[in-house]
């Protein structure tokens, strides 16, 4: 408790020092719009952080109505707006002009309109001093109509679409402006959504505040506490919510208010522990879920309204009649969600409110039929939710998805241009509750680093683009529930670095140079992402351009001599790591390697427990084929050769073995020989023989 404390006490006063620099960055400067009018504007700094903020801007009308406005101001240190919300803001070197959107470009006397945005900065983040609105230079008083310019503002500028406001969905409103400032988001997976007695039954420690102390100052601004409750609840009617359960849940809760964040919690594995029968038992599901939501409500009705709830994580449904009833299911919780909150009142009546596709999906139908849902409910502090882990055959390295490679990007680009489309575009905020790749549950190769690492690169920056917040899936395996440490810290920074810029990246993050003969130049493809490269570097020298390397277009060489020098004595493994540096975002490593083609062995087993011995000699292991003696597929998923990895096989390379699971050994034929393909990243395929004769294997090179 000491330890956690003096934590929090250091924190504070960190927190004081922000706020005393961010009252200073506030100014509040008090403008003349144009003729017969005039206008406050008060531009506020209302979060910074390294190379980001977020700006709120009021503009109270103290003149004459105005009808359709644009604000425009300088930034003196190369600020820049990355994302806006209530108004269409753009650039022209350092001046920005806002304009207002459809629903807000009226403003009526003694009358104000706010619009919010991110921004990046470096060095300093000065505020503005001047504004013109409308064309007018802002000076503080109201001038009178005489020297009104003889254009009306309302005819020079009105961007109102032609359609009455009435007959639209209204604006998202400030949801809108929370779900911005909530980006960056994190999970805190695998604690109270764990379906066991209690928030360790899976394996996590106890929360600490200690742990979203630490949490927030990774650079997290949201936290999602995900909360299974149907074990800790009575039986019908009342359905009562274990009290010190709940307890529990709401001093976490208290805790990651009191450390700034928004917070959101939800009904999560009840998805399909219980709610998953309505199809069958609809009656007393929508009771037991109303029960639960009425208690929730009335708990926290008085939580800060940084506090969001979430209808249901992932909803499901077992025997439905198909699409069309899946789809009444949901809308029918979520609107019952919807109502109990509103009705419970207090901070409830304005509460952002999360709703999600049916399985959190952004296929289409599934956004169409959310969709019909806010149409319906006409609120405009609703939030759409859906979850995104990747294409899966990149997501779990199955049908050779080893690359972040073209499909994989288009799979990202058509899922976030769905919601952002049917949702953003239209004034309703997205977030993306929960994004990761399915294989960090399994070994810690399943994705190859340099492949992950694009994956989150890209991921970071389409979200930016489409304005979507993002909440990063962790149970445990990402952030050290107590030793506050990153397990992957070059994953982390990739990611945080993502949130305000691009960084570039290269076809590979290796180099394979074999441990004997000659060595020969070797070529990567540089991924810019509109960067700059600026130099390759080995720690803290800089390689010498046009001598060790050369790049030509997006062609970076390493030359033989480069090669030679930097791998050394050729002993197996990495023997160099460089650094390509770019005039944004982290550095690109690449590990230069030595290899030669791995050794595997023959080897008895059984279908419980085979292991092949394998000399790996510097190489890694990427996938593996397995095809009948007729080339037919063999093993799993037979629709591919390629095998899941980690799955149906995964390598050891500390014991210098390859494991074939069980799995792989469940749908293999009786007595029929399978040949399996391994592929390695150097390039190079070694082929091996497996027989299975009941629970017997023998693993062969003939």
């Amino acid at each position: 408790m000491a330890g956690r404390h003096t934590l929090r006490a250091r924190l504070a006063v960190a927190i004081g020092a922000a706020v005393a620099l961010l009252a200073g960055l506030v100014a509040v400067v008090t403008t003349n719009a144009y003729a017969a009018a005039g206008c406050r504007v008060d531009y506020r700094v209302t979060s910074q952080w390294p190379g980001g903020f977020t700006g709120n801007v009021a503009v109270t009308n103290l003149g004459d109505p105005v009808t359709g406005w644009a604000l425009q101001w300088t930034f003196g240190a190369g600020q820049t707006v990355t994302q806006a919300w209530n108004a269409t803001v753009t650039a022209s070197g350092a001046q920005v002009t806002a304009v207002n959107v459809g629903y807000n470009g009226s403003i009526a006397t003694n009358g104000s309109v706010s619009f919010g945005f991110n921004g990046s900065w470096t060095g300093s983040n000065p505020v503005p001093t001047t504004f013109t609105l409308n064309g007018t230079a802002c000076t503080g008083g109201v001038t009178s109509p005489s020297a009104s310019p003889s254009a009306s503002p309302s005819a020079s500028r009105s961007t109102s679409p032609s359609a009455s406001p009435s007959t639209s969905t209204p604006p998202a409103g400030n949801a809108m402006a929370a779900v911005a400032a909530m980006q960056p988001g994190w999970n805190l997976g695998n604690s109270f959504d764990a379906t066991g007695a209690d928030e360790t039954s899976w394996g996590n420690p106890r929360v600490t505040a200690a742990l979203l102390d630490n949490i927030r100052v990774q650079g997290f601004n949201s936290i999602r506490i995900p909360v299974t409750w149907g074990q800790h609840m009575g039986g019908a009617p009342s359905y009562t919510v274990d009290a010190a359960w709940l307890a529990r849940v709401k001093e976490v809760v208290d805790w990651a208010l009191a450390d700034g964040f928004y917070v959101m919690i939800n009904v999560h594995h009840d998805s399909w522990q219980w709610i998953n029968t309505m199809p069958a038992d609809r009656t007393n599901v929508q009771n037991k879920y109303n029960a639960l939501w009425t208690q929730l409500a009335a708990a926290f009705r008085t939580a800060s309204p940084k506090l969001v709830f979430e209808s249901v994580n992932e909803p499901q449904f077992t025997g439905s009649s198909g699409d069309a009833q899946n789809a009444e299911l949901l809308a029918a919780l979520n609107t019952e969600f919807r109502r109990i909150v509103r009705a419970s009142g207090g901070n409830n009546a304005t509460r952002p409110l999360v709703l999600p596709t049916l399985h959190t999906s952004a296929d289409q139908a599934r956004v169409d039929e959310l969709t019909a849902t806010f149409n319906q409910l006409n609120d405009p502090n609703l939030i759409a939710t859906v979850h995104f882990y990747g294409y899966w055959p990149f997501s779990v390295n199955i049908a050779g998805g080893t690359r972040f490679d073209s499909a994989v990007e288009q799979d990202l680009v058509g899922q976030f241009d769905r919601v952002a489309n049917a949702f953003v575009s239209r004034g309703i905020p997205v977030i993306i509750g929960e994004y990761g790749l399915l294989g960090f549950d399994r070994h810690t190769g399943t994705i190859e680093q340099g492949e992950k690492l694009k994956f989150f690169e890209y991921l970071g920056y389409y979200a930016r683009a489409k304005k979507l917040t993002t909440m990063l899936w962790d149970n445990g395996q990402h952030f050290g529930r107590t030793s506050f440490a990153w397990s992957d810290p070059e994953l982390f920074a990739q990611i945080k670095s993502s949130w305000t810029t691009r960084s570039g990246t290269a076809s590979a993050d290796f180099v394979y140079v074999p441990r004997t003969g000659s060595v020969a130049a070797q070529t990567l493809t540089l991924n810019l992402n509109g960067t700059t490269f600026q130099s390759l570097r080995q720690g803290s020298t800089d390689l010498v351009r046009g001598t060790d390397y050369t790049v030509s277009g997006n062609q970076l060489t390493l030359t033989a001599s480069a090669l030679t020098r930097l791998v050394g004595s050729r002993s197996y493994g990495v023997n160099a790591t460089l650094q390509a540096r770019f005039s944004a975002g982290v550095p690109w490593r690449i590990n230069i390697i030595t290899y030669d083609p791995p050794l595997l062995s023959a080897a008895t087993g059984t279908t419980a427990a085979f292991t092949l011995p394998a000399q790996f000699r510097g190489d890694q292991l990427a996938t593996m084929e397995a095809r009948y003696a007729d080339g037919s597929n063999a093993g799993p998923q037979n629709w591919t050769s390629f095998k899941e990895f980690d799955v149906t096989f995964a390598p050891d390379y500390a014991a210098n073995t390859i494991a074939l699971r069980p799995a792989f050994f469940a749908e293999v034929n009786d007595t029929a020989k399978v040949t399996l393909t391994f592929h390695f990243w150097s390039g190079t395929k070694v082929t091996y023989y497996v027989t299975k004769s009941g629970t017997t294997v023998t693993g062969s090179l003939t």
